[in-house]
């Protein structure tokens, strides 16, 4: 199974991330079900090291549910050309401490460690590679370098497994575990894996 570690941004924030999605006419905009912001891609592994992983995060906790801002806009992209485009979060120490937590989690289930250095976003588009050279993106991210919003809570660490088809990936949540003391539980402490 495919799997990977994130946070979901509350319905508000969602729909200020919508609002960014135009512009880019070949860009395929994410849906709602997609807007995450990613701590780990853990990728393919068996089921045995997925129970393993699940029981991991389960030991992940913080004093507080992490409270971060929309911050700017960014894309990635090789060789002169954008592949995605993204809305920052911010600060980045309170989810660079929380994924260094999911780290430990990860390797505490036997997988191998993260060498991307982690940054905080939330994917807005995947560009295909002739929309990627174009002058689109330049002219997005020069139209929403501003963006900010008030501070939200991600209260949950949340496990996804990925189904990729044709149309691009659909996401399942596995299992979600509340962060920080005032956080509450939605969805089950444990896990269907």
């Amino acid at each position: 199974m495919r799997l990977f570690i994130a946070l979901r941004p509350p319905p508000p924030i969602r729909e200020i991330l919508f609002d960014l999605m135009d512009g880019v006419s070949a860009a395929r905009w994410q849906d709602d079900e997609q807007l995450h912001l990613t701590l780990r891609f853990v990728g393919e592994v068996e089921r045995p090291q997925a129970e393993d992983l699940a029981v991991a995060l389960g030991h992940v906790h913080l004093p507080a549910a992490p409270i971060v801002t929309l911050a700017g806009v960014g894309s990635f992209g090789q060789r002169g050309r954008v592949d995605t485009l993204w809305a920052g979060v911010a600060p980045a120490a309170v989810l660079a401490d929380l994924h260094a937590r999911v780290e430990r989690a990860c390797a505490q289930a036997g997988l191998p460690p993260e060498r991307r250095r982690y940054h905080p976003h939330v994917t807005v588009a995947r560009l295909a590679r002739s929309a990627g050279a174009g002058p689109e993106p330049g002219e997005w991210l020069a139209r929403h370098a501003a963006l900010a919003s008030e501070p939200f809570a991600l209260p949950h660490l949340i496990l996804y497994r990925s189904h990729l088809a044709r149309g691009g990936a659909a996401y399942e949540t596995v299992a979600r575990w509340p962060l920080g003391t005032g956080a509450t539980a939605a969805g089950s402490h444990g896990y269907d894996i």
